[in-house]
């Protein structure tokens, strides 16, 4: 599946194929404060598609608990996640954030990795009050419904 993606701002735009039977969730303490949210959502790109079109991501190398480096690229202007990748200048698979791509609604996750530090409130999304759109605060911070 031939995919688009861009960061928030739009300053750096790319494209991909990607296999949609390979959309994962992450639940690991990195990827937690990585994306500032509970899981991140990835799906790697088919080896040599990645394609830049604009901008040049910023770079930072995380060390997992396991040891392995990753490149973790991210737009310096608006800080949107834009993939990961192992480091050095040879061939690379990148692991595109799902959360980018113009293709996300048809991106299903198929496998769910590092559970153990699943955030337990995950389980209970079902019974949390749903919104359709962002609703309108008062000065105290109190929803106005």
């Amino acid at each position: 599946m031939k995919v688009e993606g861009a960061c928030h701002c739009g300053e750096i735009r790319f494209r991909a194929e990607v296999d949609p039977q390979k959309v994962s969730i992450c639940h690991c303490a990195d990827c937690q404060t990585l994306s500032s949210s509970a899981f991140r959502v990835a799906v790697q790109a088919k080896a040599g598609t990645f394609e830049l079109l604009a901008g040049e991501p910023r770079n930072y190398v995380k060390t997992a608990e396991s040891g392995n480096k990753r490149v973790q690229g991210f737009c310096s202007n608006c800080g949107t996640s834009i993939f990961s990748a192992p480091p050095g200048n040879g061939p690379k698979v990148y692991t595109l954030r799902v959360g980018t791509l113009t293709q996300r609604a048809e991106l299903t996750p198929s496998l769910q990795i590092w559970t153990r530090s699943t955030v337990a409130w995950l389980d209970h999304l079902p019974d949390v009050e749903k919104m359709a759109t962002q609703p309108a605060f008062d000065a105290n911070g109190q929803i106005i419904r």
